[in-house]
């Protein structure tokens, strides 16, 4: 399969950026990608700490995953996308990455880990995502299993273990990854450490600098960077997945077989 990340900057204004997204997501399927992974917050940006997200939050089925649909039509590919999800009620939104085909919305995942770190305090506007059995989201994409999280989740191995067990392939996450001291490097270990300690491959989609870290990336089950975008600017990274060389990489290092402490899925 062939897979493809879009580095691109959000804005304030959902209009825009759905005009923005969708010229991209063209673009990625018009060159044969069956999964096309956005970062989070596309749909809009996060603003600044003194900007309300609740007024710009949509349903499922408002303007920006009919904006997909769209871009997706009868191709047969797949969009993963960052929004801002109405709560239902009082509540602040939730961060929620949809993955979207052909068929409509085949998945949704409401960010667990919020990026409450070095002075900055996402829970003040979002919702955590509900911790039960149903919080983790993978999907079947064209014959492979799909493990889907969202950039701060990154830090907590625990989520990817889960998608392993539940049988994922590929990893994919889109974020908005804030710069600072050692921040590239550690975003740069921690997607090498998911690959390696999964054996799967791991597909980032950030927003670009000089607000965020950029270094959008596709990785094999080794480690390997197959693709990798500069720090800042827009860009179209893709790669192609081999069946035959993830169960090659999981037969020389049966991680996954071998792992003697698993932590049971929430209830």
């Amino acid at each position: 399969m062939l897979v493809a990340a879009i580095q691109v900057g959000s804005g304030p204004d959902p209009t825009e950026n759905r005009q923005q997204l969708s010229s991209w997501i063209s673009r990625a399927v018009s060159q044969g990608a069956g999964l096309v992974v956005l970062p989070e917050a596309s749909q809009r940006s996060f603003g600044y700490s003194d900007d309300a997200l609740a007024p710009d939050a949509e349903e499922l089925e408002g303007p920006f995953v009919e904006m997909l649909l769209r871009a997706v039509g009868d191709s047969g590919a797949h969009v993963v996308a960052g929004m801002f999800e109405r709560s239902g009620g009082p509540a602040p939104p939730f961060n929620t990455t949809v993955v979207v085909g052909s068929g409509g919305v085949l998945g949704v995942y409401r960010k667990l880990h919020l990026y409450d770190a070095l002075g900055f305090r996402e829970s003040a506007g979002i919702t955590p995502g509900p911790l039960s059995a149903e919080s983790l989201c993978v999907v079947d994409v064209d014959g492979w299993r799909v493990g889907v999280q969202t950039c701060f989740d990154l830090r907590f191995p625990e989520i990817s273990r889960a998608s392993i067990d539940h049988g994922a392939e590929a990893l994919v996450l889109g974020a908005a990854w804030v710069p600072g001291r050692r921040k590239v490097d550690q975003w740069s270990t921690l997607l090498g450490a998911r690959a390696i300690e999964s054996t799967a491959y791991v597909v980032a989609a950030a927003q670009p600098g000089p607000r965020y870290c950029g270094h959008s990336m596709i990785l094999g089950p080794e480690g390997e960077r197959l693709s990798e975008a500069a720090g800042e600017g827009d860009e179209l990274l893709v790669a192609e997945l081999s069946k035959g060389d993830l169960a090659a990489v999981r037969a020389s290092m049966p991680v996954i077989e071998a792992r003697r402490l698993r932590i049971e899925n929430p209830q």
